[in-house]
């Protein structure tokens, strides 16, 4: 390793070239990283400063050849050289609009510190970026036109550079000198010693952060041999990434990885430990080669991309995945990639992969009307491929959701019917999913909802207009209080205020009003004569039985559902009488009992034998009665609890009732609050990995 501080003059200067490695991010830093850069410049200038550090660039030289440029490999430092060049583009096109100013060279800049002068084809360039980025650039190095519609984050840089310059808030010369005054320390590794993959782990930027994905690329291409390192990219990295939409890349491929790691090992990646964790599945994969690793990222890439996108020639599954993304429905992707790779080997048909995404946005959506909590939704998908029988897939799935009675549950008819007729529907996110899928099921000239807006036809208004109170009886207030954002009042218009808070009958003869309304929605609003509490309640229940068909109930005769209702043996039932209580410590179980249970609906509480045990998918914490004392177990590592007050115990690899490596005892009703600090912790713990 050689590292050597200088200036970017120095690092530019001489027949060499910087190059873009294929495993390397675009070109990413924005106008604003760029604002911090100039400022740091122009302070310098103004106050006379001698410098000013602006960080490394670290590359690997390139076998040195008798004649031509040589090359380096930049590893690290890619967005500071650029920015850098981008600098000194925009200060030689100043010179060359401005003749008469003397005071910068521009030929001394273009054919030292943008161009080898004596060079032809690529060569010519002392920086060369990756596929499109590469273009931008040699076209401003140039001076060749571009289109006004491209859009590239170097242009936006070049052209917020341009502006600073043309403002003179420095004087020309003064930038260049500013210029050779930032201090970059510029690291040369030896390709024969130096372990490039780990330096570059270890490198702290001061720039923009490297996304997960990022990091994942470096690390799958970065130690290929050349050719193959080209192969891969072009073949199977770069026609992944295009799948992505530009704006969000780095965001949706972040969690592309995530739910890639979570169906192949079904364990849940911390949001931060992507790259991490695909570093270990790497190690341990099916795959022999980094080539075959991102043939099947690849394949999954495309799965996901539909499903997230809204993409397929199939207008039925395009229909779905649009479902799915108003709900969504992410926490179900790792399951739903493992169900369309089955599709596409020949598992299931296509009508089978579709009962299997309508089920689960059946599932999601009757668990949200009925507010169950959705935070067990990850575990339930990450680990629901376990439950698929390949001999009978699609009735698998089925049964695993019929047979839920826990916090897992899929809500039958009647707990559906029930929740929906009641649920405050207009203040939902998917109060327009749900409208538009109960006005088109089953219409072949469906409509465009974004056409239309919500009517509450009993008014919002709390002070209602005789007419409305009459209609609605003595108790109005309370009608209206229970009734008004219910689904057996809302309907769409293309006349909201037009229709405003006239009475019933106006709103319905009026023009626009529901009598001329074509909406299946309204079918039951134009029989009546009068909206009151009787009628709401009637339109409810119909546009429930209709909902109860769109998002199904799975349907399973007996005999098909009977093979998978193994009878087990029955367990052996315990209570709090098994344990050897006393009054105290009674009385300290009844208040931690509750504390314990208020954290969430999902808590679910087990009398083990020699236990009380609170779980969500597993234990969090464990309860043992003791003479005068409660002995409290956490299912966390000793190291990752925060214990200001130093009262828990580290237990690991001691032999203990309960699970975890934590204990810590309640010996008064007055450490309950401290108690629940460390409980709470446990208990986020699991409701992450749910």
């Amino acid at each position: 390793m050689d590292a050597r501080k200088g200036n970017i003059y120095e690092i530019l200067n001489g027949n060499r070239q910087f190059l873009i490695p294929v495993y390397q991010r675009y070109y990413s830093w924005d106008v604003e990283q760029c604002k911090r850069l100039w400022n740091d410049i122009v302070e310098m200038q103004k106050r006379g400063k001698e410098g000013h550090f602006v960080g490394s660039i670290v590359n690997i030289a390139e076998q040195a050849m008798p004649t031509g440029v040589q090359k380096y490999m930049i590893i690290d430092g890619q967005q500071r050289i650029t920015t850098l060049s981008l600098l000194l583009i925009a200060l030689r096109d100043y010179a060359v609009k401005n003749p008469g100013d003397t005071t910068i060279n521009a030929c001394r800049i273009d054919n030292m510190l943008l161009k080898n002068e004596y060079e032809i084809g690529d060569e010519r360039y002392k920086l060369l970026l990756t596929e499109t980025d590469r273009d931008i650039l040699k076209c401003l190095v140039e001076e060749k036109p571009i289109s006004d519609d491209t859009r590239s984050k170097l242009l936006d840089n070049y052209r917020f550079f341009a502006s600073k310059i043309a403002d003179k808030e420095l004087l020309p010369a003064e930038i260049y000198e500013s210029i050779g005054k930032l201090q970059i320390v510029n690291i040369t590794l030896d390709r024969l010693v130096d372990d490039a993959q780990a330096i570059f782990e270890s490198l702290n930027s001061t720039g923009k952060e490297l996304s997960e994905s990022d990091l994942i690329r470096n690390y799958v291409l970065m130690g290929l041999e050349p050719a193959e390192q080209t192969y891969v990219y072009e073949h199977l990295w770069r026609p992944m990434e295009l799948l992505f939409v530009y704006e969000t890349q780095g965001l949706v491929m972040d969690k592309f990885f995530r739910d890639y790691l979570t169906m192949k090992t079904t364990r849940i990646p911390k949001q931060n430990r992507i790259y991490e964790e695909f570093k270990l599945y790497h190690l341990n994969c099916e795959f022999g080669t980094v080539r075959e690793l991102c043939q099947d990222l690849f394949t999954y890439a495309n799965y996901y991309t539909d499903m997230a996108f809204g993409r397929n020639n199939n207008s039925i599954l395009k229909a779905l995945y649009e479902d799915m993304n108003d709900l969504r429905m992410e926490v179900s992707y790792p399951f739903l990639l493992k169900v369309h790779n089955d599709y596409a080997e020949g598992m299931i048909k296509e009508d089978g992969l579709q009962q299997i995404i309508r089920l689960c946005i059946s599932y999601v959506f009757r668990r949200s009307i009925c507010d169950i909590p959705p935070n067990s939704l990850n575990k339930t998908f990450a680990t629901l491929k376990n439950e698929i029988r390949s001999d009978d897939y699609v009735n698998s799935i089925k049964a695993f959701f019929i047979m839920r009675d826990d916090y897992k549950e899929f809500p039958n008819d009647d707990k559906f019917t029930a929740a929906f007729v009641s649920k405050d529907i207009y203040t939902m996110r998917s109060r327009n999913f749900i409208l538009s899928h109960l006005e088109n099921y089953g219409n072949k000239a469906p409509i465009i909802i974004e056409n239309y807006t919500i009517e509450h036809i009993m008014p919002q208004n709390s002070n209602l207009s005789p007419e409305w109170q009459k209609m609605l009886g003595t108790n109005w207030r309370d009608v209206q209080k229970t009734y008004l954002h219910t689904i057996g009042n809302l309907t769409l218009t293309a006349y909201n205020s037009e229709m405003s808070d006239h009475p019933f009958m106006v709103k319905m003869d009026m023009e626009g009003g529901f009598k001329e309304s074509a909406l299946r929605l309204n079918a039951y609003v134009v029989k009546v004569t009068e909206w009151n509490e009787q009628r709401i309640k009637e339109r409810a229940r119909l546009l429930a039985d209709k909902a109860k068909q769109i998002w199904a109930f799975p349907d399973m005769t007996v005999e098909e559902l009977a093979p998978y209702q193994v009878e087990e043996k029955p367990a052996e039932r315990y209570n709090l009488e098994t344990y050897d209580t006393n009054v105290f410590t009674k009385t300290l179980f009844d208040v931690l009992d509750r504390r314990i249970r208020n954290l969430s609906p999902s808590v679910k509480r087990e009398f083990k034998k020699l236990y009380v045990a609170y779980k969500l998918d597993t234990n969090f914490v464990d309860i043992v009665f003791q003479k005068q004392r409660l002995r409290i177990s956490i299912n966390m590592k000793f190291s990752e609890v925060i214990d200001p007050k130093g009262i828990c115990r580290d237990i690991t690899g001691l032999g203990r009732w309960g699970n975890g490596d934590v204990e810590l005892y309640m010996e008064h009703t007055a450490d309950v609050d401290q108690i629940m600090d460390i409980v709470e912790q446990s208990y986020r713990v699991q409701a992450d990995e749910a």
